[in-house]
């Protein structure tokens, strides 16, 4: 069964991700608000088709979900989540494998039949 983690921000992000080994996925996408809602309408999109998928990934799979921050933060080009030259996060929602090239971005992240090859691709 795929292990789900959420973190809040950059720093919690590599914390959790330092040591970690095997099928690791981590989803980018805008914070909730007060409300509990993503302020990105495409990350409220995508988020029930990755979670509909999950079966696909492998049964030791984790999946991260991190919460990058408000809009306004997003927005900064000089933001953490940009400027890391491993993570190369461009837009939100992405979905990335760790170690892997293969990444969904946007509206990719909300088409059942991407998701399912990122997470059977090995």
């Amino acid at each position: 069964m795929v292990r789900l983690l959420t973190v809040h921000g950059y720093e919690a992000l590599t914390k959790t991700l330092n040591g970690m080994k095997g099928s690791v996925f981590v989803l980018f996408s805008g914070s909730p608000d007060e409300s509990g809602v993503s302020w990105c309408p495409d990350c409220t999109k995508a988020e029930p088709v990755i979670n509909r998928n999950l079966d696909k990934a492998p049964e030791d799979a984790v999946l991260i979900h991190c919460h990058v921050g408000d809009r306004d933060y997003w927005k900064n080009m000089n933001n953490e989540f940009r400027k890391d030259p491993k993570l190369k996060v461009k837009c939100v929602p992405t979905l990335v494998r760790i170690g892997s090239p293969h990444r969904l971005e946007e509206s990719e992240c909300a088409k059942d039949d991407l998701v399912e090859m990122l997470f059977e691709d090995n």
